[in-house]
C-alpha cells in the first residue's frame, strides 16, 4: 500500500494567518483553516493617526495552534505521522525585539503591554526619519550598502524599525538583546531554541529588507550602524553572516510544539520567507513575469536566471537577492504599500454615516449591525458596475495612489495621495474610477522602471484577494499595463507556496522547481487588454506622472 505524505503551508497576513494541508504528490488541499488576530482586529496597540500599527506575538502563537488542529481535525488524515513538512510564510519587515533567548519581550510580564516590545508591522511608517538618516549616511562611504535594495532604505524595514524602537523606549532598548523577523523567529519557536545565536536567518528577509548580500560578505560592519547612532553598535555582532533559502530545514518539530499541534517530532520545519516571494512559488512563477500578489498593498515578484542578470543593478525597486525567491535565480521585489487599502479606506469612507450616525438613532442594534453588513458586502461591487460604465475620457477625476506613501519606486512613506479634476458632477463611482485607475497606474511606473532598465516583462501573474475578486480591477490594470493578466487558480497562493517548501524540507522533492511542478494548480482565466483604450489610458498614464511629480516636489 502507497503512503500518502502530507505537507503543512502557514501564511500570515495582516489580518489573519491561514494554514492549509495540502497532499504532497498533487497539491490538492485536504482542508484550510483561518485565524483573525484577536488584538489586532480590536485595533490594540495600533495609532493609526502615528502610523503605529503593531501586533501582538500571542496573536501569532494562538493563531498558529488554532489553524493547525483545525486542519488536522477537518481533514481526513488518521496517522498524523504522514504530516512530513511545515514551512511559514509571513509578512515583512515585521521584527521584535527579543532577550538573548529569543523570547519576544512582549511575552515578558513587564512589557506585554508594551507596543514597542512586539511585532512592528510591515506597514508600520513610525520610522521615517530613521530611514532619511539611514539614506543620507549610506552617502558617506565607499561601498555602496544600498545597492542590491534599490537606492533607496524605507521605513517599512529592519535597521529603521531597530533604530527608531531603541530611540523611542529606553526600557526597551535596555532589554533588547536582538532583532529578529517573524519569518525567523517562528520556526525558531517551533524547533525549541533557546539561544538567539541558533535562529536560522532568512535570506529572503536579510537581503530584501537588512541589508545582507553575498557582495558584502554578509551585514555592512559594525562601523556603518554605529556611526549612524552608538545604540546600534554591537548588533551586528547577534547576526550570522550566513543566510537561508526557504527549501532548508530549520530543525525538526520539538517536543512541546509536537504535544501542542498534535504532531510527531519528525516534522521537518522549513526556514521561513517573506508572503510574497512565497506566494510568488505557489503561484507559479515563471523567469521575467511580474507576480503581483495584490492584496492590502502589492508585492511585485519577478525571477530571472543569475547568470542572466549577473552585475546588473534596478535602482528604484525594493531589492535583488540570489534565492531570495527560487533559489539559483535573482528574486527582485517592488510594491505599492496601499493597493486593496486604498479602496477599504474609500469603502470605510462612504459607510461613515452609518458606523457613527446609526448610534445616535432609535434603531435597534441589531438592525445596526445588519445595515453595516449589507453595505460593507455590496459596496465595492456596485462602485465597480457603476464606474465600469462611466466612459473613459482624458478629462475624468484623477488620483494619485499614495494613501499610504510609495514603496516603489523609489521608496518614500512621507508622500500623500491626490485626486484632481473634481466637479460639482462628481459622484462616488467617479472617485472609485479615479482609485482604481491610480493604484493600476502605479503598477504601470513599477512595470516601466524594470523595462527601462533592462529588465523585460514577458507578462503578468496576478494573485491573491484583489486578483481573485475584483474583475473591474483586473481589466483595468491589464488596459493600463497593455498586456494580458493570467489570474493564478488557487485561492491562498501564499499558503500553498509555503506547503511546496515543506514538501521540499521534507525531502519529498529535491528542488522546489519540481514541487512547484507537481503540486502547481495553473491558471484560472486570463485578462486581456482592450487595444482601443490604450490611446486614451497612455494620455491618462502621462497625466498621472506630471500630477505625481507636482505632488512629490511641493509637499
Amino acid at each position: 500500500m502507497i503512503t500518502t505524505n502530507y505537507v503543512i503551508g502557514v501564511d500570515y497576513g495582516s489580518d489573519s494567518v491561514r494554514s492549509i494541508i495540502l497532499d504532497a504528490s498533487n497539491g490538492q488541499e485536504k482542508a484550510s483553516s483561518v485565524f483573525y488576530y484577536p488584538r489586532w482586529r480590536d485595533k490594540l496597540y495600533c495609532d493609526s493617526s502615528l502610523n503605529q500599527f503593531r501586533q501582538h506575538p500571542l496573536d501569532y502563537t494562538e493563531g498558529l495552534i488554532h489553524t493547525i488542529k483545525d486542519c488536522i481535525n477537518k481533514s481526513d488524515i488518521v496517522d498524523t505521522t504522514t504530516i512530513k513538512g511545515i514551512s511559514i510564510d509571513t509578512t515583512g519587515s515585521t521584527p521584535i525585539a527579543v532577550n538573548n533567548a529569543g523570547i519576544p519581550l512582549a511575552l515578558l510580564p513587564q512589557f506585554k503591554d508594551n507596543p514597542n516590545a512586539m511585532f512592528v508591522l510591515w506597514k508600520d511608517h513610525t520610522a521615517i526619519k530613521e530611514a532619511e538618516e539611514i539614506n543620507l549616511h549610506a552617502t558617506k562611504f565607499d561601498i555602496n550598502y544600498l545597492q542590491f535594495v534599490g537606492g533607496t532604505y524605507s521605513s517599512e524595514w529592519y535597521w529603521a524599525k531597530l533604530l527608531h524602537i531603541l530611540r523611542s523606549d529606553e526600557a526597551v532598548a535596555k532589554a533588547c538583546h536582538s532583532w529578529v523577523e517573524h519569518c525567523d523567529w517562528l520556526p525558531f519557536l517551533l524547533t525549541g531554541g533557546t539561544d538567539t545565536k541558533d535562529i536560522k536567518i532568512s535570506r529572503c528577509a536579510a537581503g530584501h529588507k537588512g541589508l545582507w548580500a553575498d557582495d558584502f560578505g554578509g551585514f555592512p560592519p559594525d562601523d556603518f550602524f554605529t556611526s549612524l547612532d552608538p545604540l546600534l553598535q554591537g548588533f551586528i555582532s547577534k547576526l550570522p553572516t550566513k543566510t537561508y533559502t526557504a527549501d532548508i530545514e530549520a530543525g525538526k518539530l520539538s517536543p512541546e510544539w509536537a504535544q501542542k499541534l498534535g504532531l510527531h517530532t519528525n516534522v521537518a520545519i522549513g526556514v521561513g520567507a517573506f508572503d510574497a516571494h512565497v506566494g510568488a512559488v505557489g503561484g507559479q512563477i515563471e523567469p521575467y513575469f511580474l507576480s503581483k500578489v495584490m492584496g492590502t498593498s502589492t508585492c511585485d515578484i519577478l525571477v530571472a536566471p543569475v547568470t542572466e542578470i549577473a552585475k546588473k543593478l534596478v535602482n528604484g525597486i525594493c531589492g535583488q537577492v540570489n534565492g531570495s525567491v527560487i533559489p539559483g535565480m535573482v528574486g527582485m521585489e517592488a510594491g505599492q504599500s496601499a493597493f486593496g487599502d486604498t479602496y477599504a479606506w474609500f469603502k470605510n469612507l462612504l459607510l461613515w454615516p452609518i458606523e457613527n450616525l446609526t448610534q445616535q438613532s432609535n434603531i435597534d442594534n441589531q438592525t445596526i449591525e445588519v445595515l453595516k453588513r449589507l453595505f460593507e458586502d455590496a459596496v465595492i461591487p456596485e462602485l465597480s458596475r457603476q464606474a465600469a460604465i462611466i466612459p473613459l475620457s482624458e478629462k475624468n477625476e484623477l488620483s494619485v495612489d499614495w494613501l499610504n506613501g510609495r514603496r516603489s519606486p523609489n521608496a518614500n512613506q512621507n508622500l500623500k495621495a491626490a485626486i484632481t479634476h473634481l466637479s460639482l458632477g462628481t459622484n462616488a463611482p467617479h472617485i472609485f474610477k479615479a482609485l482604481v485607475e491610480g493604484t493600476c497606474f502605479g503598477a504601470k511606473k513599477i512595470v516601466d522602471c524594470f523595462t527601462s532598465q533592462g529588465i523585460p516583462i514577458k507578462g503578468i501573474i496576478g494573485i491573491g484577494g484583489v486578483a481573485k475578486k475584483s474583475p473591474y480591477v483586473m481589466q483595468t490594470m491589464a488596459d493600463v499595463l497593455g498586456m494580458p493578466i493570467k489570474i493564478h487558480q488557487a485561492e491562498h497562493t501564499c499558503a500553498i507556496g509555503a506547503a511546496m517548501f515543506a514538501a521540499v524540507v521534507a525531502g519529498i522533492y529535491p528542488s522546489i522547481n519540481h514541487a512547484m511542478f507537481a503540486m502547481g494548480s495553473g491558471f484560472s482565466e486570463v485578462y486581456t487588454p482592450n487595444i482601443k483604450q490604450q490611446n486614451l489610458y497612455n494620455i491618462r498614464y502621462d497625466k498621472y506622472c506630471k500630477l505625481s511629480s507636482l505632488v512629490e516636489y511641493n509637499l
